[in-house]
């Protein structure tokens, strides 16, 4: 990991970018009075926009999560941002607008090859962030997962000892054998759906959350769209992880 800048946010957060590979980050962790060092980690999922076009609600999240304790940290996901292209990945993305268009439901085919490549390639990345986090004398754990795409919450929650806990929005595409992943999570989980949520099928996000196999877990949902998530809602999700991990 290599920090390329950093600056003090006006509420004392100190905010770094960073490297690893050639995959950028961002790291934002509490200002000197409300840190106690080490402090445990949330990582801060988003869809595959790009870092800079989702900075804005990335760094409103981050700045929640250092009022309440805790670091939080962001990268690039494969095929966004100024990272190489991925023209599979944009085919998949030209295949589900045409679709959207057109009016039609989005097949298994689209959401498979839209949703599935970026999982195995984006949790191996996350996990190498963990590793490189989780060295810095600053952040000691333990470590919560919050938004983004589901699906890469539920791997990561599969196959990462070190998250402990994970906020999942259940707002993107999942695919059916994802399904069968999420009968191994077992971490406590906190889901937030949109009930009107535009060109997701909530029924499937109802079948998802029905799947998890987590002893805890909890399903919050709000009436409106998919960027409507009321405030409310980030509060009860900051409950969660003050829960979880501390």
């Amino acid at each position: 990991m290599r920090f390329t800048s950093e600056q003090r946010l006006d509420d004392g957060v100190l905010e770094r970018k960073f490297t690893l590979g050639e995959i950028p980050g961002i790291l934002w962790t509490p200002g000197s009075a409300s840190a106690t060092a080490p402090t445990p980690l949330i990582l801060l999922g988003h869809p595959p926009l790009g870092l800079n076009k989702m900075y804005p609600r990335l760094v409103a999240r981050a700045r929640n999560a250092a009022a309440d304790g805790f670091a939080a940290a962001t990268i690039e996901l494969p095929g966004s941002g100024d990272r190489p292209r991925w023209p599979a990945a944009e085919q998949a993305r030209a295949d589900l607008r045409r679709a959207m268009q057109a009016g039609e439901p989005a097949s298994d085919e689209i959401i498979d090859a839209l949703i599935l490549p970026l999982v195995d390639k984006a949790v191996p990345e996350w996990q190498a962030a963990i590793d490189a986090l989780l060295s810095l004398p600053e952040i000691g754990g333990p470590v919560g997962y919050s938004g983004g795409v589901i699906s890469i919450g539920v791997r990561l929650a599969v196959v990462e000892p070190r998250i402990a806990a994970a906020g999942l929005f259940a707002g993107s595409f999942v695919p059916r054998a994802m399904f069968e992943e999420a009968r191994q999570v077992t971490i406590p989980l906190h889901v937030l759906l949109q009930w009107d949520d535009e060109g997701n099928d909530r029924q499937a996000a109802l079948d998802l959350f029905d799947a998890f196999g987590s002893k805890e877990k909890s399903l919050h949902a709000n009436m409106g769209g998919h960027t409507g998530v009321p405030q409310f809602a980030g509060e009860d999700a900051a409950g969660f992880f003050a829960r979880h991990l501390k």
